[in-house]
């Protein structure tokens, strides 16, 4: 697995971009909205709804991944239906 920093969308936690660290931070993630939480790579478990492989596809076309990060349920974290 590749590594990625990880950021949310305050105010809308459930949402998340992904950016492989060998890639710059898109500027739209550059402001207040977004709040780095952490890397992902293979010593941890990624947040349920991240998707590798489409992870991959993604990074290859705009550099970085938006994912929706869901609870065990499948429901998006928070509960809110987005």
């Amino acid at each position: 697995m590749r590594s990625y920093n990880l950021f949310r969308r305050r105010g809308r936690e459930s949402l998340c971009c992904a950016v492989p660290e060998s890639c710059a931070v898109p500027r739209f993630v550059g402001g207040r909205r977004w709040t780095f939480d952490g890397r992902i790579d293979g010593s941890v478990t990624p947040p349920p709804g991240f998707d590798d492989r489409a992870a991959a596809t993604a990074v290859r076309f705009n550099g970085f991944y938006l994912f929706q990060c869901l609870d065990e349920a499948g429901r998006s974290e928070g509960g809110s239906a987005d």
